[in-house]
């Protein structure tokens, strides 16, 4: 585990090296990164961008797509992958949208979880993104990765486990762009196969670096 004063180190070396802290997925409201966070699942942020202006253009509402059927958006999302279950799942959050919550992403964690195809990774990053949420951690491959390698957890791999973890260790008003910068991190740096460790902007608080270079 890194000390406090560690942990504020591998923050303050992120904000500077990406001070950009964003999502990477295009949308312009809640609802809209609803959709687009359920297609990404097993997809690049890329290719749901290229596919949800038309979505969003034929059904430009939670109420709109609630009237439709899965199988009539099937053909906006099918180069997503996993096509008929991110219908069956966004079909399903707009009528409930629509019919329970008056069409608005609600803005709390237990109600967001009531939707389909919503998990905790989703409704955390629809909380800090929109919402401005203090202390949301979005746990995604990137964090499980780079959490463990830079020390904040210990071999931990349950992402619950993980966002409780670093919800006690990262300053509350950072912790949604802190996740946006591990992701942009872990692309470009530290990535699975070959980490960059030489060229790495917290290499002087990580865990890992410091094991393997002493």
């Amino acid at each position: 585990m890194r000390t406090p004063e560690q942990v504020i180190g591998i923050v303050s070396a992120l904000e500077a090296a990406y001070p950009m802290a964003e999502c990477t997925l295009d949308y312009n409201e809640a609802w809209e990164l609803l959709v687009s966070v359920r297609l990404a699942a097993q997809c690049t942020d890329e290719r749901v961008n290229q596919v949800v202006p038309a979505l969003f253009e034929a059904y430009p509402s939670a109420e709109k797509m609630a009237l439709a059927e899965p199988e009539d958006i099937e053909p906006y999302i099918r180069s997503c992958g996993f096509y008929h279950g991110k219908a069956r799942d966004i079909v399903g959050a707009a009528r409930m949208l629509a019919d329970d919550f008056g069409g608005v992403v609600p803005d709390n964690m237990d109600d967001l979880l009531k939707l389909p195809g919503v998990g905790r990774k989703s409704a955390n990053l629809i909380l800090g993104d929109v919402y401005h949420t203090p202390g949301v951690v979005v746990v995604d491959t990137h964090c499980i990765r780079l959490s463990n390698r830079m020390g904040l957890v210990d071999d931990m791999k349950d992402p619950p486990k993980i966002e409780t973890a670093l919800r006690g260790q990262l300053p509350p008003e950072k912790s949604s762009d802190f996740c946006h910068r591990l992701v942009l991190h872990g692309r470009a740096v530290c990535s699975a196969r070959a980490p960059k460790c030489e060229a790495c902007c917290v290499r002087g608080f990580c865990q890992t670096y410091e094991r393997d270079h002493t």
